[in-house]
């Protein structure tokens, strides 16, 4: 007994009702008129739409498994659905004098009767959403703020959320394209621009900071800019140049835990001109100092 309404979907005749649905879903959006200009568009959209409405419903689909194409006069289901879906037949009468009842639930329009379809806008709508790239400043990714932004002649701002990675993508909701009255969503790649203080690996910060050669031999405190706040940062005695300090807490907001990572701080021992030393330091640190010949 040929199953053609199951071939018309590409599915086998035990297939789920959600395995139906999904198959449907891919077939309207392949051949609704709007997005497929192909002369068979139309008609293999409404041959999909018949098939759909009576598998997906349980006791059409029953009555379909029981007798199979004969309910079609012989004939399998595209030859029947070729000769009877042309120019302004009701569909809906056709399938009424099979089924009984409103099999369609009533379609309308000048395609055949096709517009009215339940489910026409949730499975035919095409791809509405935008996909763009910005630019955004290192501690603008950071801390979050707003950003301007001009897309299809229109400028507005949007929110940069805090944490924000290089090649994220930011979802701005109702700004796509429109189908309908529907509207999609602005999809924008991101890329974080690089900053002349600051390296983020992972969640963590990295920093160069300047310190004194007394300070870096003898101990001391520094005070240190970052990007929340000024602290102050307490030296140890023979600290190396590359030596890195912890700063906990002080690094990039992760988005998914909510948590933040931690700023390290390397030093840069700075040392001064030889001409700036006192004479006699000078000469005593030549004669002292170890290293060299």
């Amino acid at each position: 007994m040929s199953k053609s309404l199951y071939e018309t979907l590409g599915v086998s005749p035990d297939a789920s009702q959600d395995e139906i649905k999904k198959a449907y879903r891919k077939l309207a959006r392949k051949y609704h008129p709007d997005i497929n200009k192909s002369p068979e568009a139309e008609e293999k959209f409404k041959e999909i739409n018949a098939a759909y409405e009576i598998l997906s419903d349980p006791e059409k689909r029953k009555q379909y498994d029981q007798f199979g194409d004969s309910m079609f006069g012989g004939q399998n289901f595209h030859d029947f659905a070729q000769q009877n879906f042309q120019g302004n037949i009701d569909l809906d009468e056709i399938l009424r004098s099979i089924f009984g009842g409103g099999a369609f639930g009533g379609f309308q329009g000048s395609r055949g009767g096709f517009e009215g379809f339940r489910g026409f806008e949730e499975f035919a709508t095409p791809d509405l959403d935008i996909h763009a790239r910005i630019t955004i400043p290192f501690r603008t990714a950071l801390l979050g703020g707003k950003h301007s932004i001009s897309i299809n002649g229109e400028s507005f701002d949007i929110k940069i959320p805090a944490g924000i990675k290089d090649k994220d993508t930011l979802r701005i909701r109702g700004k796509g394209k429109s189908f309908q009255g529907r509207r999609g969503d602005l999809l924008l790649k991101v890329n974080v621009a690089s900053d002349p203080e600051y390296e983020r690996v992972g969640d963590d910060l990295y920093k160069n900071i300047d310190i004194p050669l007394k300070t870096a031999l003898f101990g001391g405190k520094v005070k240190v800019n970052t990007l929340e706040k000024d602290i102050t940062l307490k030296v140890p005695k023979n600290t190396k140049c590359g030596q890195k300090f912890r700063v906990k807490g002080f690094g990039a907001l992760n988005r998914k835990t909510k948590t933040k990572g931690d700023l390290y701080l390397r030093a840069n021992i700075i040392l001064p001109k030889v001409e700036d030393l006192d004479p006699t330091l000078a000469k005593m640190m030549e004669d002292k100092l170890l290293g060299g010949e």
